[in-house]
């Protein structure tokens, strides 16, 4: 029995949902949004479907209550308007998306849930931060979708300009995801092939593939007025690592101990969440800028309201 519940079934929220259902992930799917009718609304759309899919999933809506034995919550509320003028800054949204923390995170502690929580609010690691902190769950229990997508970028960029697939670079983005992320260039490989000697060769200038990375999003956005496939389909993979007990290798947003707040690097995902937090043998410049960007990070966290400290080892 694989229960998930999603507060907050905008664009993002609703993506994840139709894939649990359409892939036949979820056994049971909890739907919670502030905007009963539209919980409703995704409710019924996915019923539905169900006639034409070959598995089946129990949707329920708006009812803290039926967290509690969930495996995984998805936080996936934001304004997304706020980033509408914000020239790529993903801090528009921290004003609404603190305010959501405060709200939700009373009735999620209430709920009793004590699976994983896997956060998609922005500014992500800041927020995800915050969440463990106000729901009191252990820090391996709350972890974001952080540069997990942001590595995905990476990777499509990569792919396009050596004429490779996606699937076939390897390597990370570290750091915020936000302005400060930066593409680990001494991880990263082309078909097995070191991407800095690669580049040299081909006269690649990776400055320019990095900064193609970090415009990303913003890319989407300024064309569709949000973004939904690419996150969702990051959000539901973490998700499936935590239930199949997979010990996947991938960059998240989780604790570091080092920097002492929520930042996109390397951990081990499995069953409990966050099973291992990964070093790398980065150089020491990728050092100062992972180091600056998670400084960055908990500069703001440290101006957020301050919420109950218990249960958060």
């Amino acid at each position: 029995m694989r229960k998930y519940a999603i507060i907050g079934v905008g664009h993002v929220g609703a993506t994840v949902a139709y894939t649990l259902v359409c892939q036949g992930i979820a056994d049971e799917l909890i739907l919670i949004d502030k905007n009963e009718k539209k919980a409703r609304a995704e409710q019924l759309d996915l019923q539905d479907t169900q006639a034409r899919l070959d598995s089946h999933t129990t949707i329920k809506i708006n009812n803290y209550d039926d967290i509690t034995d969930a495996d995984i919550l998805f936080i996936t509320s934001g304004n997304i308007h706020a980033l509408d003028h914000a020239s790529g800054n993903r801090w528009a949204e921290f004003e609404y998306t603190r305010e959501i923390v405060q709200d939700i995170a009373p009735k999620i502690k209430a709920s009793g849930f004590n699976g994983v929580i896997i956060d998609v609010m922005n500014p992500c690691d800041c927020i995800t931060y915050y969440l463990q902190q106000a729901t009191g769950l252990p820090k391996n229990q709350v972890l974001g979708t952080g540069t997990f997508l942001d590595t995905a970028r990476m990777q499509k960029v990569v792919g396009e300009n050596f004429n490779v697939d996606p699937k076939n670079v390897s390597g990370y983005t570290l750091g915020e995801h936000g302005e400060s992320q930066f593409v680990a260039w001494s991880t990263v490989s082309v078909n097995g092939l070191p991407i800095e000697q690669l580049a040299d060769e081909r006269r690649i200038d990776l400055e320019d593939l990095e900064q193609q990375t970090r415009g990303g999003g913003w890319a989407v956005h300024s064309g569709k007025g949000y973004t939904s496939y690419a996150i969702a389909t990051c959000a539901v993979k973490l998700s499936r690592a935590v239930l199949d007990d997979a010990s996947l290798a991938c960059p998240c947003s989780c604790y570091s101990d080092k920097y002492n707040t929520y930042v996109g690097h390397p951990a081990i995902i499995g069953k409990s969440g966050v099973v291992e937090e990964l070093r790398l043998p980065i150089t020491a410049e990728e050092q100062e800028k992972l180091a600056e960007s998670a400084g960055f990070i908990r500069e703001k966290f440290e101006t957020l309201p301050a919420v109950a400290q218990t249960a958060t080892a």
